[in-house]
């Protein structure tokens, strides 16, 4: 070995061996995840996901070309999931990098455009460097991806639920919640048969434009959807994999909590979204500055205290808020109106890293209440949004009031931090009907209607309690009609309304292993920018000047080791 080493032909034993070493490169490959988040390491979900593949999947990131540096770094990003996706799933994984509209005339790159859209895929609008270097240019970026299996396809929307303010930080979140993206969006369009969800209706819940958004845009297109008038039938069926609550005006009868509690006994979901009083914007309008909340009187409270929360009739106010247009003054004879902060409508947040929440963009809400946890034995609690630091609580009788922040005085008042609004509660839930009703409906229910009475649940369930119903209702626009629930009529501004109620539905009846994968950290480990414009000159030589004296050093010991091996 030594001998054919020091051969004159040692070169090309060197270049045999270097082919070698990079075709076994291509065909196999490995990595150590060394980060402490653990960012590279895919969920044990994403595999069972990827292996189960009995047909291609085709994978066109909307992502190619010149890019601004944050949308660089998710593109590569993109890119290294997207192998690892490959090696897993081999050829049923196939993936490309497009430009939209590239090489396309005007009309059909619109309908390009528009296709997209449609596919949930929306533009972002950055500002990039011009070629010449002397200026910035205005360019849309699409952050998403398209997904082909069989004859289905979806679209991915990789900021979507991300704040359109913060870049930075929310290319970060995107870049953390790629696995969670793909691999849901791949796990949607592979299933063959969606989860059922009903639309409880019966006692004053809106089928109206105010909830189009929610039916026709977020519940339909990713689930099977049904309404169901809750006195249409004796019991709720099992057919139903989850079903949603949505502000009720009238009161609940002991009949029709017996259905919603059995249901949950054989194992149904519910996300409740309730408006304990009644509050809006209308309201305010209508009367001189101020008006009374009252109790809608839903009869709810011990249903509820029986799985383990409790819905105050109060109203929580927030520092941290959206805007709406209120009168600051006149202007001769004419009120002079502006953007003000409106301590009703609080903007929520995670205060923890539960995976239905995390990494979202703030949720609107419009006059919550707060809601405290109560002891239910075997019962979880996990507060999924809450209120900012800075927040407090009307009590009962709970006056809205145009101006009900007068002073610096009244600022200082908001000292309750992280008023809980939306609670998940699992478990194994208690009957709230447990010795409380009669043997005849007992009866009736189990030989009738085969749906005999439990006092406890078979298996763990879970639930979802927010005390918010507007959190999933949209304006109408008179010009575009049926807004985004979500988004702030006034201002223009999305919030990530929609995807933290489509996280509540995955987390009940989705693949909780791909939930799971929200919940992962990616620690942004910036450089210092005082210490960079401090020691720019430095940073500078030691990159440019450091290999370039590497390499002569090299090539200095090099020579001095030739000259004195051949000089004997």
């Amino acid at each position: 070995m030594k001998s054919l080493f020091q051969s004159k032909y040692n070169w090309v034993f060197l270049i045999i061996l270097l082919v070698l070493v990079n075709i076994i490169a291509s065909q196999w490959h490995g990595r150590a995840d060394l980060t402490a988040e653990k960012r590279y390491t895919l969920s044990k979900a994403t595999h069972q996901l990827l292996k189960s593949l009995d047909e291609p999947v085709t994978i066109t990131v909307l992502m190619d070309g010149d890019l601004p540096a944050g949308f660089k770094k998710l593109q590569n990003s993109t890119r290294d999931m997207l192998q690892e996706f490959k090696e897993i799933g081999g050829s049923n994984v196939q993936y490309s990098f497009r430009k939209p509209g590239e090489n396309l005339d005007d009309s059909s790159k619109m309908y390009l455009l528009d296709s997209l859209h449609n596919l949930g895929i929306n533009p972002t609008n950055v500002k990039a460097q011009t070629k010449s270097g002397e200026g910035e240019e205005q360019r849309l970026v699409y952050p998403g991806v398209i997904i082909n299996y069989k004859d289905r396809v979806i679209g991915v929307d990789l900021l979507q639920g991300q704040s359109a303010i913060d870049g930075l930080n929310s290319l970060n979140n995107a870049d953390a919640l790629l696995e969670y993206k793909l691999a849901g969006g791949i796990d949607k369009i592979k299933k063959d048969k969606l989860p059922a969800v009903a639309y409880l209706v019966g006692n004053g819940e809106s089928l109206q434009t105010d909830v189009y958004d929610l039916i026709e845009r977020t519940i339909k297109p990713n689930y099977g959807f049904s309404i169901l008038p809750i006195d249409s039938v004796p019991v709720i069926p099992n057919i139903f994999n989850a079903m949603v609550i949505v502000k009720p005006q009238h009161g609940f009868s002991e009949a029709q909590k017996l259905k919603i509690d059995q249901y949950v006994m054989h194992g149904g979901k519910v996300i409740w979204l309730l408006d304990y009083l009644y509050a809006s914007l209308d309201s305010l309008q209508r009367s001189e500055g101020s008006f009374i909340a009252f109790d809608l009187g839903l009869n709810l409270d011990d249903i509820l205290f029986k799985y383990g929360v409790r819905i105050n009739p109060d109203l929580v106010q927030d520092i941290s808020c959206t805007q709406i247009p209120l009168k600051v003054g006149m202007m001769g004879d004419r009120p002079q109106i502006q953007l003000m902060p409106w301590y009703y409508f609080p903007l929520l947040s995670a205060p923890n890293n539960n995976p239905i929440a995390k990494n979202l963009d703030y949720v609107m809400s419009q006059f919550p209440q707060s809601i405290d946890t109560v002891k239910a034995e075997g019962i979880k609690k996990t507060v999924l949004l809450s209120s900012s630091p800075n927040a407090r609580i009307i009590a009962t009788p709970a006056k809205v009031e145009l101006n009900s922040v007068k002073t610096e005085e009244d600022l200082k008042t908001f000292t309750k931090p992280f008023i809980p609004v939306a609670v998940l509660l699992e478990g194994k839930f208690n009957s709230l009907f447990t010795n409380r009703i009669s043997s005849a409906t007992k009866d009736s229910l189990g030989n009738l209607y085969k749906s005999p009475f439990l006092s406890s649940s078979y298996d763990s369930n879970k639930m979802i309690v927010v005390s918010d119903g507007d959190i999933v209702t949209n304006y109408v626009s008179q010009q575009k009609g049926p807004l985004q629930m979500g988004q702030n009529p006034f201002t223009g501004y999305q919030y990530a309304n929609r995807e933290f109620f489509l996280n509540c539905l995955e987390y009940l009846v989705g693949n909780p292993g791909i939930l799971e994968t929200r919940g992962k950290d990616y620690t942004l480990r910036l450089l210092d920018k005082k210490q960079i414009e401090e020691h720019r000159a430095f940073w500078q030589m030691l990159n440019i000047g450091l290999p370039v004296l590497l390499i002569l050093l090299f090539a200095l010991v090099y020579s001095l080791l030739m000259r004195r091996r051949y000089s004997h």
